[in-house]
């Protein structure tokens, strides 16, 4: 490994194809493709892509798509999906995209799973969504991990490629349900505490308890997400952090518009922009030290095994320059 990440606890990074500001999704790919370049020179265990749909400044909607276009741009990082939302698909064609990318990247890919729409109402009737798809996501899961292990539960239905490349699983979610399901099937569980902090403790408290071994793991894993702006100065750290707060604000309170500083300043003053601040609740910003010591602190708190961090500066000047920042702290951080 390159760099100063610590081996005792794995860092990796979330990238949600972001489209900045005068962007274009050209712009986006070619930024994500830059960042896996960086974080893979910078020892980073992983870098995660989320489904979302229909939203004006995410471009990782299909998912599969972009893992395959970083990863021929990368030659060793681990990629993967954090994650696809299964009941958006059927198990059968996410094992044969997965299949295909661990065919043409073997040991590199990972596939997180969750059950949430990735969208709003209206976006999810547009994929074809069955409102209740989400009620039969363990089923899914099972399902789709008998594909990948050359297992399948329905006779005579394959996926090829897919099968035998047991491509690991890794169960995702923001409450207690994607908890207790990753224990009782033995995967590993990351938590969604970058936008969803609410239950995280609680989360990977009943996961270790509730663990059950399986072929894939013999030991519980956790993962857990925050954000992280790490600049040279405070100063510049915290000018980086209310520009992104601003955007979240706009983005969520006032889609479509364009807010002056001082109008998305009074939203965030506002009970909606607490709501959105409170998403926001584990963020690290500040100086490499700074940064490390937040770390070290979630880290144990969290119980995670790993963190996945979503460098979140506006350019991505400033998010190459804050995973190196990152990188660079010498101090192990530690749990």
């Amino acid at each position: 490994m390159l760099g100063n990440v610590s081996p005792s606890i794995p860092l990796s990074i979330l990238d949600l194809a972001i489209i900045g500001r005068g962007d274009t999704a050209a712009d986006a790919f070619a930024n994500s493709v830059a960042l896996a370049q960086r974080a893979e020179a910078r020892g980073y265990e992983r870098v995660w892509y989320a489904e979302h749909h229909n939203m004006a400044s995410i471009a990782s909607s299909a998912t599969s798509v972009l893992i395959a276009h970083v990863a021929a741009h990368t030659s060793a990082i681990r990629l993967g999906a954090g994650g696809v939302m299964l009941p958006n698909h059927s198990p059968l064609l996410i094992a044969e995209q997965f299949g295909t990318l661990a065919t043409l990247h073997p040991g590199r890919i990972d596939l997180g799973l969750g059950r949430a729409p990735g969208s709003d109402q209206n976006t999810m009737r547009a994929l074809r969504r069955d409102a209740h798809s989400s009620d039969r996501f363990p089923d899914d899961v099972l399902e789709l991990q008998g594909y990948l292990r050359g297992e399948t539960s329905i006779p005579g239905v394959n996926a090829i490629p897919g099968a035998g490349t047991n491509v690991p699983l890794y169960i995702l979610g923001s409450s207690l349900f994607g908890a207790r399901l990753a224990a009782a099937l033995g995967l590993p569980y990351a938590f969604a505490s970058h936008f969803a902090p609410a239950a995280l403790i609680d989360a990977i408290a009943l996961y270790r308890r509730e663990f059950r071994p399986s072929e894939q793991l013999a030991e519980p894993y956790a993962i857990a997400g925050l954000n992280v702006i790490a600049a040279d100065t405070d100063d510049e750290a915290q000018d980086q952090w209310t520009t992104v707060r601003r955007w979240r604000i706009a983005r969520f309170v006032a889609p479509g518009r364009d807010l002056s500083d001082g109008e998305a300043d009074a939203l965030l003053a506002s009970p909606q922009g607490q709501q959105v601040a409170q998403m926001m609740h584990y963020s690290a910003v500040g100086t490499p030290d700074h940064v490390k010591a937040y770390l070290d602190e979630f880290a144990q708190v969290a119980g995670a095994d790993e963190l996945i961090t979503a460098h979140s500066s506006p350019t991505i000047g400033q998010r190459l320059r804050s995973v190196d920042l990152l990188a660079d702290v010498n101090d192990p951080v530690s749990v």
